[in-house]
């Protein structure tokens, strides 16, 4: 089977059931993969759903499965179901996030310990248990975010708790590669998603739209080619993090 093409792959996609892991498991599948569909709560659940019934519609196979990816048991647990029932994993993708926009000095304990359990935390086992669980000649993609190149205020949890991931996709590409395994993350600009219209005034919503050279926020549509690009064609990019922000800020 070619490394580039995805017809009969399986891929585990965290946080597959809305916004861009919906979108990435729609499409995915609709290129003949076999689609792990992770949820994190019972909120979600509609939206996952709705993802798995389009795949099933349109012709094509994945199942779902909820789980809190903060404790390391679940994450194994992830791995181990996705192997059983499709006899492998060859791609495993990562978007689950949380955003926090809170001053500094007003940020708690319970905060930062949640910030960190969910955007470093998770992403370390999730690149452990794929280092461990993914066919050889795997690929492994995860998203951070932009931020990590801005020196701005006010994402000191959410940009400092994404900002390990770069040094795990580095290991991570060093200790998988002789296996064939390619690791990279991406960080895409802010996002016209729901995910990023909850902690902002309307006033930085129009700052982060004219803040790209090329002008607006980030769409969905915009990423989830670039992430299908790097677990197939662009598997030799790895160890890298890609920003994917249409000049939205660089390094």
């Amino acid at each position: 089977m070619s490394r580039n093409d995805l017809k009969g792959k399986v891929v585990l996609i965290a946080g597959g059931a809305k916004n861009l892991g919906g979108l990435i498991s729609r499409n995915v599948a609709a290129k003949g993969a076999k689609v792990v569909i992770h949820y994190n709560s019972e909120s979600t659940r509609v939206d996952a759903e709705k993802t798995l019934a389009d795949i099933i519609s349109a012709g094509g196979e994945a199942y779902l499965t909820q789980a809190d990816l903060t404790r390391v048991e679940n994450v194994v647990k992830l791995f181990a179901e996705a192997k059983a029932k499709f006899s492998g994993i060859d791609i495993a993708i990562n978007t689950v996030g949380k955003v926090l926009k809170k001053p500094f000095l007003d940020t708690t304990e319970a905060e930062y310990d949640s910030m960190f359990d969910i955007n470093s935390k998770q992403a370390y086992f999730f690149l452990q248990e794929a280092g461990k669980q993914l066919n050889d000649n795997g690929k492994i993609c995860t998203i951070v975010t932009s931020l990590l190149a801005a020196f701005t205020g006010y994402y000191s949890t959410y940009a400092g708790a994404k900002a390990p991931v770069e040094d795990f996709t580095r290991a991570a590409a060093k200790e998988f590669g002789d296996r064939g395994i390619s690791v990279t993350a991406v960080a895409p600009g802010p996002m016209d998603t729901p995910f990023f219209y909850g902690q902002e005034s309307e006033d930085a919503v129009a700052y982060h739209k004219s803040a790209s050279a090329l002008g607006g926020l980030t769409r969905i549509e915009d990423i989830a080619p670039l992430v299908e690009f790097l677990v197939t064609d662009g598997w030799w990019i790895t160890g890298q993090t890609i920003f994917a922000n249409g000049g939205y800020t660089t390094r």
